[in-house]
């Protein structure tokens, strides 16, 4: 039992470590992803909004077009009025002027709206390309550091990670189930822990359980956490084992 103790003492050691490394890197990757996120929505807005200004551009050279329409067909009414032999044809005439008018002034009511609405479009774009190139540069910078961070560490995880297999490769499935589900439940990953005067991290243990745990013939499960308790004794022994500090 006293080597089941230790193996399991071992890996929590080394996942210590390893859970220490993945805390210097801190919200890094998350933080990562969400400026990722930002700079796919900046490119859409961007995408969308051009999207816009050329259609309203075609649809301005459209009504450009219908104005140019009008105006000819409103000249060529008015010359055909001098040459009417009645007032029902002048009448028509009249009519048609007056609908060729109202057209005009349709769409030069509509190109009015349009120059607003483009000036708006590309202050909009404007305003999101400064926002994307700032964004991308933070994101160039956030990465750079995490890179870093990883380099600095990367040696010493692949170690670990090798450790962890082999201290894994000792354990009786039954142990390393247990263990897992109770890393898994923990905030802190800590499902082993040292008894330190009497004490499971910072509560007190019965008497009878301290007695239990100094005799490492067993595996002690401290009833108010569920965690295992070991002697301090396996913890030294595992910093002598893998060589950590």
């Amino acid at each position: 039992m006293v080597e089941v103790l230790q193996n399991l003492t071992n890996l929590q050691f080394i996942d210590n470590r390893i859970d220490e490394l993945r805390r210097l890197r801190g919200d890094l990757p998350e933080e990562i992803l969400d400026i990722e996120t930002e700079i796919t929505r900046l490119e859409t807005r961007i995408k969308r909004a051009k999207a816009e200004i050329k259609d309203l551009t075609v649809e301005n050279s459209n009504l450009e077009l219908e104005i140019t329409e009008a105006d000819s067909l409103v000249e060529k009414y008015e010359e055909q009025q001098l040459t009417v032999r009645n007032n029902r044809e002048y009448d028509a005439l009249t009519k048609e002027i007056e609908t060729q008018k109202k057209i005009k002034e349709n769409a030069q009511s509509r190109l009015e709206e349009i120059a607003l609405q483009k000036e708006e479009l590309e202050n909009t774009v404007a305003e999101n390309e400064v926002k994307l190139e700032e964004t991308k540069n933070l994101l160039k910078e956030k990465k750079e550091n995490l890179d870093k961070l990883i380099e600095s560490t990367r040696k010493e995880e692949e170690e670990l990670h090798k450790k962890r297999e082999e201290a894994v490769e000792k354990l009786d499935q039954r142990y390393l189930r247990s263990y897992e589900r109770l890393r898994k439940g923990l905030n802190n990953g800590m499902a082993v822990v040292p008894m330190e005067k009497g004490s499971s991290l910072g509560m007190m243990l019965p008497p009878q359980v301290q007695v239990e745990v100094r005799r490492k013939n067993k595996i002690i499960f401290d009833e108010n956490s569920g965690r295992i308790v070991v002697d301090p004794s396996f913890f030294d022994e595992a910093r002598k084992q893998l060589n950590l500090n």
